[in-house]
């Protein structure tokens, strides 16, 4: 199956799961608490007397004992106290299908939160934080990591900064379909050395990203089409991540597009089996692919 830069179904797509890959990158990047926040929130209340505050999504930029700072993706900075009943949460895999409890210990800077709070006058307390496993592997490997390590991902920062200007400025270089059995999210042997066979090709390639879309045939109801097509795409980053050793700032966010865009005719069991599956596009930026023109020409 192949994807058409010039399809504008394709570059929405493309831009948004860029966009959220992006923010997470992006904001590694960790800035201190504002000089002035010791006159912004005083002694925290008693939670009892607290009423249910908003809930604020963006990435932790900083951490001083009891408070953390969050910037959310228009820039704003907030700050907000967590204590021993704040709950931390991380979701399993990549659609949340399980949740791990944690402690404040495993907030680290760079992490993508979604925050629920009580409130007092403008006094914020975290009472839920939750954020991804994956997300989580990526602070904590940078927090520990090598120089090289370092490097980069901030060159994959960077990289990521620079493409979020002209985000359908792509090239789909490669694409691989796996495929599956019905109602199932397993990958098969033949899956598994082809996902491995795709990453070495697009390791290749320098500053090359994956983009992982799952799909299902037209048999069953649309919720359970679109939870299987994320489960399917969720093994297949997974075992990307993890057997193949493909970074994970070099992965957008997948999607389940459920039945959306058969490639066969699912009035047929050969256009269902077709249309059971997972497409591994290898993207490289229009500017970089005419690099490689360019040399390749001398």
């Amino acid at each position: 199956m192949q994807f058409h830069a010039k399809s504008s179904g394709f570059r929405l797509t493309i831009a948004a799961l860029a966009l959220s890959a992006s923010t997470a990158l992006v904001a590694q990047q960790s800035t201190p608490l504002r000089a002035d926040v010791a006159s912004e929130a005083e002694a925290l209340p008693d939670p009892a007397t607290m009423t249910k505050g908003p809930e604020i999504k963006g990435v932790l930029t900083a951490r001083q004992g009891d408070r953390i700072q969050v910037q959310t993706a228009d820039g704003s900075r907030t700050i907000l106290f967590v204590s021993d009943q704040t709950q931390v949460r991380a979701t399993g895999g990549l659609f949340g299908s399980s949740r791990t409890q944690l402690d404040t210990g495993a907030l680290l800077n760079g992490l993508p939160l979604t925050i629920k709070t009580l409130q007092s006058g403008d006094t914020l307390l975290a009472s839920q934080i939750t954020f991804k496993n994956t997300d989580f592997k990526t602070a904590s490997m940078i927090r520990t990591g090598t120089a090289q390590q370092f490097a980069e991902q901030s060159a994959a920062t960077e990289a990521l900064r620079g493409r979020m200007g002209d985000i359908d400025q792509y090239n789909v270089k490669a694409t691989t379909n796996v495929y599956f059995d019905t109602a199932q999210a397993k990958l098969s042997d033949q899956a598994k050395a082809e996902l491995c066979a795709a990453a070495g090709s697009a390791e290749q390639m320098d500053n090359a990203l994956l983009l992982v879309v799952g799909y299902t045939d037209a048999d069953g109801d649309e919720e359970f089409n679109q939870t299987l097509s994320e489960k399917r795409a969720s093994s297949v980053i997974n075992y990307l991540q993890q057997v193949c050793k493909w970074k994970p700032y070099r992965m957008l966010t997948p999607a389940g597009m459920a039945e959306a865009d058969p490639v066969a005719d699912n009035m047929t069991e050969e256009g269902k089996a077709q249309n059971r599956r997972v497409a591994v596009n290898v993207l490289v930026s229009k500017a970089v692919d005419g690099l490689y023109a360019d040399n390749s020409a001398r």
